[in-house]
Formats: structure tokens, C-alpha cells, sequence
């Protein structure tokens, strides 16, 4: 159970991450970034708490911004990324949809939808192979569970009792496409229970995501077997920077903001944790800080090397005797 000392951290760190957004969107909209761009502003609960309460390895959709910052990936490395250019943490390679960095155990940023799944069972059957307890988790949205991949990894998770987190961000949509479109219930818990314990949880409650992935990180450690865990959420803006987001209606969307994730903590800290509002956008005034040196940062950074695009393309180890 989060204390206070935590609770402002989440605060700080989801203030953070959506200011970091905006900036990016702000970029982007500069032509500054290129490519892909997908925000998850309306979804910090979930990213920040997630990732505070897991401290093993992460495996992270292309929504990971956010993540990424609050596995304590500096955030000028990322906006750097974003900007393509070479003090990125990928070197500018990958982008937004690419962040990735072993020391801060951050295998995230796959573009292929439930891509990832398979690669964070993998990293699981090490982990139990090797006598590592720490645990994995795979964090992906309700759209990847309509893969043959997502069922194949549930079978061998199950089967081989690896000590995994699935954890689900429903939002109901993939892409634009309503989950019911596309799946006979919401809650696709359901499609886990013939496998695995579950457990359902509000994606928009800092709070409560803390306590359960704890909870969840427990039981996969204790139990030795995984668990999938759903959190409803809702995102404010489209699919990525490119969407109109005119698929949902301005009653369900005001629906959705009225259950801003940061909103809903703020009070919590005011009610819950007695913090001043002194302290509060004492908090609100360091995240900008942050974020205006990110931006800084990347806009300073120089391009990468034209001939440097060919690294990292081939294993340059030890050729074990081939």
C-alpha cells in the first residue's frame, strides 16, 4: 500500500509523463518528430504505478513513453529518441514506438501488436530455468488478446508455470476498432481464466494499480504460476498522433476525462495524504522543469552519423565457433 512519500511520486512522475506528451505532441505537430507518435495521456495511472510497484523486467508496447520514464529512463534520452536524434537512448534508431534499455530492465517498444508477448514468456522460462525469481511482466492493450500469440503464450505460461504478469490495458479500442467488434465480452479476463488466477482492476486509480501489480508480484513469486491482470482505462486523445479520434462520441469522451487519473490522485493527496498544494505544484513545477530541459536537450542534440545507419543491424559478438 502506497504511503505518502510514494503517492507523490506517482503524482510527480504521471504529471510528468503527460507533460512530457503534450511536449511531444507539440513537436510533432512542429514537424520536430517524425514517424509514429502514440500519447497516453489519460492512461498515466496504469503506465506509472505499474511500473513503480514491478521492479524486474519489463515488456512494453509501442504506448511507452511514459513507461519508459518511470523505470527511471532519463527523460531527455527519450525525447532525444523522439526526435531522432543520436543521444537517443535506441541513437535515434527507433523512435517513438522503440525505447528500450536493459539497465533499467526495459525491453518495450514493439510495433507489432502482441509481438512481445511471446518474447516476455521467453525471458519467464529463463528466469525459472536459471533459478532467477524476480519475475517478468508483459504489459499490452485489449486488442493484442484476439492473437494467436497472446493464447500460445497464455498455454505456455500456464503449462510450464512461469512466473509472468499479463497485464492488460483496456481501453476498448484497438486502434478504432470497439472491442465488441471484434470480441464477445469487454472484459478479456475472461479469455485467461481456463489458464490462469485473474484479477480486474480501475486503470484510472493510481492507487489501486499499485496495489495490485504488488499483489500480482507476489502471487507469481509465491505460486510460482502466472496471473493476468486487467486494467480498464481510457485514453484522451486518438490511437496515435495521426487519429481524429471521431469514432467516439463528445459524451463518451466526456465520460472519460471526468475520470482523469490525475485528477483523482491530486485529491487523493489533499484528502487521503494531507499534502499542501504548496507541495503539489511545488511537484507540477518540477515535472515542467524536466520536460522543458528534455525538450532542450533534443533540440541541441546532433543528427546522427550518416554511416553509423548500418550498426547494429548484425550480431557483433563471438562467433561460437561458426
Amino acid at each position: 500500500m502506497a504511503d505518502k512519500l510514494l503517492a507523490k511520486e506517482l503524482y510527480y512522475l504521471m504529471v510528468l509523463g503527460r507533460k512530457f506528451e503534450y511536449s511531444a505532441k507539440e513537436y510533432y505537430l512542429k514537424g520536430d518528430i517524425s514517424g509514429f507518435l502514440h500519447l497516453d495521456i489519460g492512461q498515466e495511472a496504469l503506465s506509472v504505478s505499474a511500473m513503480k510497484a514491478f521492479q524486474s523486467d519489463v515488456f512494453a508496447t509501442y504506448r511507452e513513453h511514459i513507461m519508459a520514464i518511470a523505470k527511471g529512463i532519463d527523460p531527455r534520452l527519450i525525447m532525444a529518441e523522439l526526435f531522432g536524434k543520436s543521444t537517443g537512448i535506441s541513437g535515434g534508431r527507433g523512435g517513438s514506438m522503440h525505447l528500450f534499455d536493459t539497465t533499467h530492465s526495459f525491453y518495450g517498444g514493439n510495433a507489432i501488436v502482441a509481438g512481445h508477448i511471446p518474447n516476455a514468456v521467453g525471458c519467464a522460462y529463463a528466469k525459472k530455468f536459471l533459478g532467477n525469481d524476480n519475475g517478468v511482466m508483459v504489459v499490452f492493450g485489449d486488442g493484442a488478446t484476439n492473437s494467436g500469440a497472446f493464447f500460445e503464450s497464455l498455454n505456455i505460461a500456464s503449462y510450464q508455470q512461469l512466473p509472468l504478469i499479463f497485464l492488460c490495458e483496456n481501453n476498448k479500442y484497438a486502434i478504432g476498432t470497439h472491442i465488441t467488434r471484434v470480441s464477445p465480452f469487454e472484459k478479456q479476463s475472461f479469455k485467461a481464466k481456463p489458464y490462469m488466477h485473474t484479477m480486474q482492476i480501475d486503470g484510472m486509480d493510481a492507487l489501486a494499480v499499485y496495489d495490485a501489480v504488488l499483489e500480482a508480484q507476489n502471487y507469481i513469486l509465491q505460486e510460482h504460476k502466472p496471473i493476468f491482470v486487467e486494467a480498464f482505462t481510457c485514453r484522451f486523445e486518438g490511437h496515435s498522433i495521426s487519429d481524429s479520434n471521431s469514432y467516439r462520441s463528445t459524451q463518451e469522451m466526456l465520460i472519460c476525462r471526468q475520470q482523469d487519473p490525475i485528477d483523482r490522485l491530486h485529491n487523493q493527496l489533499l484528502e487521503k495524504f494531507d499534502v499542501s498544494m504548496d507541495e503539489i505544484l511545488s511537484l507540477e513545477s518540477q515535472a515542467q522543469s524536466v520536460v522543458d530541459d528534455a525538450v532542450e536537450f533534443a533540440l541541441n542534440s546532433p543528427e546522427p552519423i550518416v554511416e553509423s545507419r548500418f550498426e547494429h543491424i548484425f550480431y557483433q559478438g563471438d562467433s561460437y565457433g561458426v
